[in-house]
């Protein structure tokens, strides 16, 4: 038989028992979705995590440090400014967290219950500084810095159960004031201790809440290509009497501890999708061999007719390594639908790699061929005269 007629009649073989081989293929098509789709949705993820990273890989921070025996060390107040003088520094911005002052919603709250929020003095150049975005409303100004206005982060407007712009909620312990609120920050992840926060002026600061100017944390954006060098000279510039007690720091690295630790679960991701499709290779092997036992009489047919040994153990290899190759192709188109899908709905970067759909489609071609193998082997080995008397 030629070749062509060899896949021709694989091909009726498959038609012929529909159910069957459909059943066998999804289990190949399970395993190849899964091996896409473990692949890919990772790499979309990784790919939004590192243009993320691009983008703030330049976005630096200096925050308040500790002394040997644990005593807070404030930043001097010219701390801003000294920092905005160091070459290869575009922007920056400082905020101030103010001690003994609390968070509520109303001044019949007590005291004591906070839900953890931060009251903090904040510069306006903050916004700009962190790319920040304002999800309602407007961000502090120098026009209301000095009034009675507050900005809340993602986490404290859900605390304080604020819904709407121009709601109030009370600033302060005994003797406190009721701030309006004029905007709300959506979720920041490169400044977390943001989302907790409820942000005003330093002007009222300095009035209600005897602020003395002394920033707890500055963030500040330099040239990509000296992000090295000032790192090198913050602390000593941000503190001059006490360097050691600086802490500097660079929020891209958790975006980049993020893409590592995705980067080691792919592995085993890829690993399960590989035993997915393991396992319907087991099931094509299976019908493999009932199909064997089945077409016995067939199979005698053939032999009778003088078709040769690997003539019928290549039509049977090549039934199942079609079924393989049909349920991957099956697989891999539901594999990139589920990832479009997703990436959509997360709003990521869609990324479809090459490696998870070479792999589906070769491990499935390898998977059909070693499933083959025994069962053409069984076929090849029936003498005409006994698949005739038994067919």
């Amino acid at each position: 038989m030629r070749r062509r007629d060899m896949f021709r009649e694989a091909l009726v073989g498959l038609r012929h028992r529909k159910l069957r081989s459909a059943l066998c293929a999804l289990g190949i098509a399970i395993g190849a979705a899964a091996v896409v789709a473990v692949v890919a949705i990772p790499a979309s993820t990784q790919a939004s995590l590192l243009a993320e990273l691009g983008r703030d890989g330049n976005l630096l921070t200096v925050a308040t440090g500790q002394t040997m025996n644990g005593a807070p060390v404030p930043l001097p107040a010219p701390a801003l400014g000294m920092v905005r003088r160091i070459d290869g520094v575009e922007r920056a911005a400082a905020v101030a967290q103010l001690p003994d002052a609390a968070v509520r919603r109303t001044s019949a709250i007590p005291e004591v219950d906070t839900n953890g929020l931060a009251l903090m003095a904040a510069d306006p150049a903050l916004v700009g500084t962190l790319d920040l975005t304002v999800a309602a409303g407007r961000f502090l100004d120098a026009a209301t810095a000095r009034y009675p206005v507050v900005v809340l982060g993602s986490a404290a407007a859900r605390a304080l159960g604020i819904t709407r712009i121009g709601s109030q909620v009370y600033l302060g312990g005994q003797g406190g004031l009721y701030a309006v609120v004029v905007g709300v920050l959506a979720p920041a992840p490169l400044a977390p201790e943001l989302d907790t926060a409820a942000l005003v002026g330093a002007p009222l600061a300095r009035d209600a809440f005897d602020f003395r100017d002394e920033p707890s944390r500055i963030y500040l954006r330099a040239e990509p290509d000296q992000v090295t060098t000032v790192w090198g000279r913050l602390a000593a510039t941000a503190n001059p009497m006490e360097p050691g007690t600086v802490t500097v720091g660079r929020p891209s690295d958790l975006l980049a501890a993020r893409v590592t630790t995705r980067s080691a679960l792919l592995g085993l991701a890829f690993g399960l999708g590989a035993v997915a499709l393991l396992v319907g290779g087991v099931g094509v092997a299976n019908v493999m061999v009932v199909s064997v036992l089945e077409r016995r009489g067939e199979i005698g047919i053939r032999r009778a007719l003088g078709a040769t040994r690997l003539a019928v153990a290549s039509l049977f290899l090549i039934e199942a390594t079609l079924l393989c190759v049909l349920g991957a192709m099956t697989g891999a188109l539901a594999g990139v639908a589920t990832t479009v899908v997703y990436t959509t709905a997360a709003g990521d970067l869609l990324v479809l790699p090459p490696l998870p759909l070479l792999a589906a489609l070769g491990g499935s071609l390898l998977v059909g061929l070693v499933a083959g193998i025994y069962p053409a082997l069984r076929a090849a080995r029936l003498s005409p005269t006994d698949a005739l008397r038994t067919g």
